[in-house]
Order: C-alpha cells, then sequence, then structure tokens
C-alpha cells in the first residue's frame, strides 16, 4: 500500500501490527481481543426469549451489559437462568489500557417497542445510568399467516407496527445516543431470509414485507450514519427451532422435514448457531461492515 493512502482508522492488529510494532508491546493472540466488548452496553429488543434472549446471552459472555427489553411486565423463569449463569462468571480479562476486569450483567426493563417515545425514553434512562449505549440488536418481532387476497388489515398493520416501525424505534432510540456521546457504535437489525425469498408453502405475505423492509432499513441508515462511524447492518435467520417455531411445528410436524430438506444441509437451525455473527457484528472484528446483510439460514437462499 502507498504511504499516501490515508487509512479511516488506525492499524491496531493483523499482520501489518506485526510488521509495525509498538514499542515494548508484547505479542498477543490479538484475535480474541477483536472480538471482545468488555464494559459495552448492548440494548436487545425481544429479549426475553428465543432468539433475543440467545443473543443476549452471547453479547453479556463476551463481556457487555446487555439490556433485554420485551413486553411482559417481569421476565420468566428462562430468562432468570440465563441471568443466574451471567451472574456466576468470573470478571473477563480486559487489555491494560482499562483499568479492572469486566463483570457482565443482564438487565431487564419492560417496554412496548411500536410505542416510539417511550422507546427513545427507555434507552435514555439506559444511558443516564450506564453512561454509554454501544450496541443495539432490534429483534423484536411477530408473525400472522393468512391468504394474500382475503388478509385483514388489522393484522397487516399489527405485523408491520412491531417488524418495521419496533426496529426503526429501537435503532433510532439507541442511534440518538450513539451520536449525541460521539460513540462508534453497531446496530444490529433481525430481518429474516423471508426478506429476500418467498417461504415456499406460506401465507407469509406481512412477515416477508416487514422484512424485506428491514434490509432496506438497514442499508438506509448504514448509508446515513457512516459518516458518525455508526454502522448499521442486519441478519437474516433462516427456519430455527425457538419455542415459538416448536409450538408451531407440534402442531404441524411435518413440516420439521419439509423446512429441512429447503436447505443444503438438511436440518433446521439452532438459535445458539447466532451467537457468533451477532457478537462479530457487535464487536471491532466487525469494523468495516455496514450496510452489509448476513445469512444464517443453512444454505436455503444459496439454491
Amino acid at each position: 500500500m502507498s504511504p499516501s493512502v490515508a487509512l479511516a482508522s488506525p492499524i491496531v492488529h493483523g499482520v501489518a501490527a506485526i510488521l509495525n510494532p509498538q514499542p515494548a508491546a508484547a505479542p498477543q493472540r490479538a484475535i480474541f481481543s477483536d472480538f471482545a466488548i468488555a464494559n459495552r452496553v448492548a440494548v436487545i429488543t425481544g429479549g426475553h426469549r428465543g432468539l433475543g434472549l440467545e443473543m443476549a446471552l452471547a453479547l453479556a459472555e463476551a463481556g457487555a451489559v446487555v439490556y433485554c427489553l420485551d413486553l411482559p411486565s417481569a421476565p420468566d423463569s428462562e430468562w432468570l437462568a440465563v441471568k443466574k449463569h451471567i451472574d456466576s462468571l468470573p470478571p473477563l480479562e480486559t487489555p491494560q489500557t482499562q483499568e479492572e476486569p469486566a463483570k457482565s450483567r443482564l438487565e431487564y426493563l419492560s417496554a412496548d417497542v411500536t410505542d416510539q417515545t417511550g422507546t427513545w425514553d427507555i434507552v435514555q434512562q439506559i444511558v443516564d445510568k450506564e453512561g454509554r449505549v454501544d450496541i443495539c440488536v432490534a429483534a423484536a418481532g411477530i408473525v400472522i399467516d393468512g391468504d394474500c387476497l382475503e388478509y385483514p388489515a388489522d393484522n397487516f398493520q399489527k405485523v408491520m407496527n412491531v417488524n418495521v416501525n419496533g426496529v426503526l424505534f429501537a435503532a433510532q432510540a439507541v442511534g440518538r445516543q450513539m451520536a449525541r456521546l460521539g460513540i462508534a457504535g453497531s446496530i444490529i437489525l433481525i430481518a429474516s431470509m423471508s426478506g429476500s425469498v418467498t417461504n415456499k408453502g406460506h401465507r407469509y405475505v406481512s412477515y416477508g414485507a416487514s422484512k424485506s423492509a428491514v434490509l432496506q432499513m438497514g442499508r438506509s441508515m448504514a448509508c446515513e450514519l457512516g459518516p458518525m462511524k455508526i454502522r448499521v447492518n442486519t441478519i437474516s435467520p433462516g427456519y430455527m427451532v425457538t419455542k415459538m417455531s416448536g409450538a408451531y411445528l407440534d402442531k404441524f410436524p411435518h413440516l420439521a422435514q419439509s423446512w429441512s430438506d429447503q436447505n443444503p444441509l438438511g436440518r433446521l437451525g439452532r438459535p445458539d448457531e447466532l451467537r457468533g455473527v451477532v457478537t462479530w457484528l457487535a464487536s471491532d472484528a466487525s469494523s468495516f461492515c455496514t450496510g452489509s446483510d448476513i445469512i444464517v439460514d443453512g444454505g436455503h437462499t444459496a439454491w
């Protein structure tokens, strides 16, 4: 690379860092610190259960203080079990530039993501307490199927209100604070493979439309917030076994094999298979990734 080429950010790790070491710098396995998010603050909507709780666990294990926002007035026993696990973890060792090891936390707040000002206010309260917010995962979403020619307006509005408006309001709530505080944060919107392809044999006109909107929302916000060093990406999961999808499969057991046959890996996904991608997007390991959609679908959309 020519010396005249200016880099957007300093070289921290990698080959260039090895070839141009800092004075008195001890060799280290830098790849692990690239993924660390110690002492950062994350907000996850839909974090009470399912994919949202799985991603909250991953970020907390990576060192973050994670606030789970969801509709129930209080968390259930499963969420509390995850919190107990996080509370039992030893402090996470942090770089020498930080004064003390990070102690992860999992917090719960009742919130309705379809309430724009209410969502903004809750995130403001989090920032007032923690002094910062670095990560947003907008995961709250619903599905209501139905015949596209007879689909009720009320149902369509419900799906769009949660899956589109709610995602925007969460991203706004966190992004406003990042911009105000000058934090180069990461906003992650949970879309779906249903935003890119149609679910064969299912009547998901509202769900697919809402997830397509999330994909475009992510690209638009990424371009607008890039100059502020705020990154925005989307994750598109495929068919995964959660409590909600499991209840559906209990009613229609033949779908488990049908869904599995529709991807090259020949199986359904597990919620924990989102842990790596959400941690990567939340961390500095993905510092040059914005405006992207990461598809985690077992190859469903590849053929």
